[in-house]
């Protein structure tokens, strides 16, 4: 199974990321910014930086600031220090496909699936029309539910429709996505975030065409900690999310088996998607976002360098 690895920001103040106290904050907007703001925050007072995306903006230096950070060329055409936040190679398309489906609505602690999914909408979003990105979105279950294209201006729609989304109906990958890879005649990223109740196979078939048309596609995989662990003891009827259908289970006769599944389930998606050259990272949705914003940064600092 994918190993969820240490945060790279050192020192970010993680209470902004902290799922169960974003839950509390009433509106997407001031969500994304609370969400972007404490991340970048921890990035500049982190000593293993090692990104390169800005928002085309300097801020002026000040004592306990990193040396490594002032643009050199700034300072010699004013004689004043300044820091350079980032630097952006280019502007580009941001599309999120965001799967809504009935299983996305699971959830064992202060948040859902989906509502960690519409955090880290929301937050890239924000992040994205920063970098003056066009910034478009897909809900999607088993058919496009609301598609917004592709803009500069359409970051309020997408946090309105990223409020009111609802998991209600049963889901698949592949009819979607391919009607979305049909709606987007420009290449750019696009980010997947989805449980992926599939086989991998499926899952991978429904994917692979968006990086064959040249995009570049990054996945994130959410699921429940209880999805990753298995912590149940009694015996109980579960209920499969997708088809309501209820699944008598002793759980100490099955959690090591299930812990195995999950765990191939996982690996068998991280080699399809390497194999086509897709980022995927595993989020547990108990857990900060920071890490998988840096996920996203990271994969966006390579894609930027390959292009």
């Amino acid at each position: 199974m994918a190993v969820r690895e240490r945060s790279s920001i050192h020192g970010a103040d993680t209470q902004f990321l902290d799922p169960a106290i974003l839950s509390r904050i009433n509106g997407l907007d001031l969500l994304a910014r609370t969400v972007v703001d404490g991340f970048l925050q921890g990035i500049h007072r982190s000593p293993h930086l090692g990104l390169s995306l800005d928002f085309a903006e300097h801020r002026q230096y000040m004592p306990g600031d990193d040396i490594r950070r002032i643009d050199w060329k700034l300072y010699g055409r004013t004689d004043r220090f300044y820091l350079k936040l980032f630097e952006a190679e280019t502007s580009a398309n941001f599309v999120i496909a965001l799967d809504i489906s009935k299983s996305m609505s699971f959830g064992t602690h202060a948040v859902t699936k989906l509502d960690y999914a519409r955090y880290l909408a929301a937050a890239l979003s924000f992040f994205s029309q920063k970098q003056r990105d066009r910034v478009g979105l897909a809900t999607f279950d088993h058919e496009i539910v609301e598609y917004i294209p592709p803009s500069t201006r359409h970051l309020q729609r997408i946090l309105h429709v990223l409020t009111r989304a609802e998991p209600g109906r049963p889901g698949v990958l592949r009819d979607p996505l391919m009607r979305l890879g049909d709606n987007l005649h420009h290449r750019g990223i696009i980010l997947v975030i989805s449980d992926f109740y599939e086989e991998p196979e499926q899952v991978i078939d429904s994917i692979r065409h968006l990086r064959a048309r040249g995009h570049d596609v990054i996945v994130f995989h959410v699921l429940d900690p209880a999805e990753l662990e298995f912590p149940f003891e009694s015996a109980a009827s579960f209920r499969d999310m997708e088809s309501d259908k209820m699944i008598p289970i002793v759980p100490d006769r099955l959690a090591t088996e299930y812990r195995a599944l999950i765990g191939e389930h996982t690996e068998e998606l991280a080699r399809l998607f390497t194999g086509s050259r897709i980022d995927y990272t595993v989020l547990d949705t108990s857990k900060p976002l920071d890490h998988a914003l840096f996920q996203y940064l990271s994969s966006r600092e390579k894609l930027a360098r390959v292009r």
